[in-house]
């Protein structure tokens, strides 16, 4: 079976740039035009992206929203967004301006009635970002931590029509320290909803690690710094996804 793989965007400031553990102090801009970013993605045979206005989810409405809107028109793919859509109005409005799914992180947990009803309405259009730090879901930019796992957050929406889950191991995200499959994989058997794996991935050995697990329920994985510093050859990378012959 095969996985997706999403390169992400993550906007600060109108760039492209990489948090080390959710960090906003620790920002590394890679590149000054996120629009030529996405076209090199697609140039290298993306058909997906990931793309979160980090301003936007610290201060919880859209910061980023004309540059993300830009790369919704330029890439010919589908375009995957988060980072501050907290209420209906946003969520609709992207999804009018051409983004393909939404992530819901914050609203997912504090107010989940949202993103049920948007869910049903809206059935595989919705995403759950489900962000974790030693197990516990994180809110706000990942600045703020709850009390509830990251099963339990995912186990409420199972029935709803969201499109999948997306969990971030937060302590490894743009620090290159490999993916946490394990958990990854544990998230997975433990909801029937799809689960896109996110933070860590340092190479192609993480892809190859979550391919393994597409039957327990894995769907697809997010890739950034191991791209932008040339640790992970995005060609490469979607054929292993694709269990091709490397």
């Amino acid at each position: 079976m095969s996985i997706t793989v999403y390169p992400a965007i993550d906007l600060k400031g109108g760039k492209a740039v990489r948090l080390a553990e959710g960090d906003m102090e620790r920002a590394t801009i890679y590149n000054d035009d996120p629009c030529a970013q996405a076209n090199v993605f697609a140039e290298q045979g993306a058909h997906y992206i990931h793309v979160v206005d980090l301003d936007g989810a610290f201060a919880g409405a859209s910061v980023n929203g004309e540059v993300v809107a830009e790369i919704v028109e330029s890439f010919p793919g589908k375009v995957q967004v988060g980072g501050g859509i907290r209420d209906r109005a946003a969520i609709d409005r992207w999804l009018e301006r051409g983004v393909w799914r939404v992530v819901l992180g914050t609203a997912a947990l504090k107010d989940p009635e949202l993103v049920r009803a948007a869910a049903r309405a809206l059935p595989d259009r919705i995403v759950v970002a489900v962000d974790a730090r030693d197990g516990l879901v994180t809110t706000h930019g990942w600045a703020e931590t709850s009390d509830i796992s990251a099963a339990d957050l995912a186990n409420r929406f199972a029935d709803v029509g969201v499109a999948a889950v997306l969990f971030t191991d937060v302590g490894r995200d743009g620090m290159l320290k490999g993916c946490n499959v394990r958990a990854t994989a544990e998230l997975a058997r433990s909801t029937r909803l799809p689960v896109i794996a996110s933070g860590g991935v340092k190479g192609l050995v993480d892809i190859a690690d979550l391919a393994r697990h597409a039957s327990e329920g894995i769907e697809g994985v997010i890739c950034g710094r191991s791209l932008y510093e040339g640790r992970l050859d995005l060609r490469k990378a979607l054929r292993l996804a694709r269990d091709e012959t490397l």
